[in-house]
């Protein structure tokens, strides 16, 4: 997969950029707040329908009006050209693919699947369990089709469930239960199987990087204590009433991350989980390029999130991954392999010849 065109209208500080990306590597590079890492913003935005900097998408409108716009036309590995438009103000969208509008925005994440790396992944090993089953639930989209409805269904009877449970109404919670456990269960061996897969190649790719991370344990908790979920919300039923909130589930889960038989998060420094979690992003960049759905890779302020040496090898293994990568920083990098190089200044995007 890689973008063939990229144009952004309003969009923070940049009022109206064009450009035509390299299909390998693409530098972008200028000072702290000309607008680069907006850029890669605007990517995932058109992606996801949302920022990785902010929730709110007011924040992201420029001066020029009252919505902001990003399209893209993609090339993807089945030689299939897309071309995909999100238009957003301040509590409304309008997607399109082809011309035609579309309904949800995962339909535009199917299009352009992407991994981004920014000075906040160590999150991903020092965060809470949320950011862990989001970023396998980011990796299950994609490759197993099952999940979204699963992941949906499950969402709906958790909601009843807590519903129920806040206003007291016991006698609804024999029948849901039935229900929630054949759900919880089934979306917790989907998690479970694909952790196990991501724990695979990430451990491969630390051993590339030379982290001496090698020797990291991935467990996966499935959210509820030994035993059957059923057992489980039988045995939790008058604490949830008080509480008013179901407290065993794959809403609970987690992968545990242990270093010497201690939390990761405890042990390694801020570099060591760093490198840690690129492993992990770089992981599912593997698994769906196995899939023929290889995304595009961002990778936000590299050079200042690792040594010249790590910095390197990161590089060198985004690119192994076959996708199409992006790279900010705040200077120019001499590079032996074949790329285009962007400057940007005061939210204008040049290409340097």
């Amino acid at each position: 997969m890689h973008i063939n065109k990229l144009q952004i209208s309003n969009l923070r500080n940049l009022t109206s950029v064009e450009i035509e990306p390299h299909p390998r590597l693409n530098i972008i590079y200028g000072p702290n707040g000309a607008g680069k890492t907006s850029v890669l913003e605007s990517i995932v935005v058109l992606s996801r329908g949302r920022s990785f900097r902010t929730a709110q998408a007011a924040e992201l409108i420029g001066p020029a009006g009252s919505t902001f716009q990003v399209f893209a036309e993609t090339f993807s590995e089945s030689s299939k050209t897309s071309r995909i438009g999100l238009e957003r103000s301040k509590k409304h969208w309008r997607a399109r693919k082809d011309g035609l509008d579309l309904s949800q925005l995962s339909q535009l994440t199917r299009v352009l699947p992407l991994v981004l790396m920014e000075p906040n992944s160590h999150l991903l090993v020092s965060g809470t369990p949320e950011v862990r089953r989001k970023f396998l639930d980011w990796g299950m989209f994609h490759v197993e089709q099952e999940f979204l409805q699963v992941w949906r269904r499950f969402s709906k009877i958790l909601k009843q469930r807590n519903a129920a449970l806040r206003f007291n109404q016991e006698e609804l919670l024999d029948s849901m239960d039935v229900v929630f456990c054949d759900l919880g269960i089934r979306l917790g061996q989907l998690r479970k199987a694909h952790s196990e897969s991501v724990a695979e190649q990430a451990l491969v790719i630390l051993t590339e990087l030379s982290s001496g991370l090698e020797r990291i344990r991935f467990e996966y908790r499935n959210g509820w204590p030994k035993g059957s979920l059923s057992d489980s919300l039988t045995n939790n039923r008058k604490n949830d009433l008080i509480k008013g909130a179901t407290g065993s589930g794959p809403h609970r889960a987690d992968i545990a991350l242990i270093y010497r038989e201690t939390s990761a998060r405890a042990m390694l420094s801020r570099g060591e989980q760093k490198i840690l979690a690129s492993a992990m992003l770089l992981s599912q960049a593997d698994i769906l390029a196995r899939q023929r759905k290889t995304p595009v890779l961002l990778l936000d302020d590299l050079a200042s999130e690792f040594d010249a040496e790590h910095y390197q090898s990161v590089l060198n293994r985004a690119l192994k991954a076959g996708g199409q990568v992006w790279v900010t920083g705040t200077s120019k990098q001499v590079l032996s392999v074949d790329h285009k190089m962007f400057h940007v200044k005061h939210g204008e995007v040049k290409e340097v010849i």
